[in-house]
């Protein structure tokens, strides 16, 4: 990303890629799996405590990844192939559909406020592409202004997210099981190629391979 010249494009990117990265979609089957025996009140608390913890978590790595990529020496290139590699575990399973047993078929009780920050804030709102824009934001914005548009869309974000889990009820009513299978589906396969790109792009910024591959 270059943040030397702010505009419409660089604003348009980074805002698709947080949509991405700690936006509603690969939350939302989670979501409603683990929640669904609770009231609609705890849900909501539930939806609440978890972009909370997820916007919160977003701007700590956003003021920190510069210099913790310092302290560690690493470098974009690495941060890019690290988090391609876990989306595509994350993308992989939600590609394969749903086939894991929920925690009530298990007989393991659930605490909403665990589940509202593991797993629900990270990994799968706050998720791997998030994590990996945030970071590498982190370390190439140049000014106040740069640094101010990424907080200004991860509080977008957030505000988006927070629309569509403290209203979940009233969405979910909307919303039929076999379709949001099929979109599970269909965005897990999407979002394994873009592990697949982030993972090619940090092998460019590493110079393991040759730029004219991402073309």
């Amino acid at each position: 990303m270059d943040f030397t010249v702010i505009d419409a494009g660089l604003v348009a990117k980074l805002l698709l890629l947080l949509l991405v990265g700690m936006g509603p979609k690969i939350a939302l089957v989670p979501f409603l799996e683990m929640t669904q025996a609770f009231d609609a009140k705890t849900k909501a608390a539930i939806g609440r405590q978890m972009v909370l913890t997820a916007v919160v978590t977003a701007l700590i790595i956003f003021a920190t990844g510069a210099l913790l990529m310092r302290l560690l020496h690493i470098t974009g290139g690495a941060v890019a192939v690290a988090g391609g590699i876990v989306l595509a575990l994350l993308a992989l399973k939600m590609a394969a559909g749903p086939t894991e047993k929920h925690h009530d078929d298990l007989g393991m009780p659930v605490d909403p406020a665990k589940i509202a920050v593991f797993p629900l804030a990270v990994p799968y709102m706050l998720n791997p592409v998030g994590i990996t824009v945030l970071i590498i934001a982190s370390d190439e914005v140049v000014s106040i202004a740069s640094a101010g548009l990424v907080v200004g869309l991860v509080l977008l974000v957030a505000a988006f997210d927070y629309l569509v889990f403290t209203n979940i009820d009233a969405l979910a009513k909307r919303m039929k099981p076999a379709s949001l299978v099929i979109s599970e589906v269909v965005f897990g396969i999407l979002l394994t190629a873009v592990a697949v790109q982030l993972f090619v792009t940090g092998l460019v910024n590493l110079g393991i391979i040759s730029a004219n591959v991402t073309h």
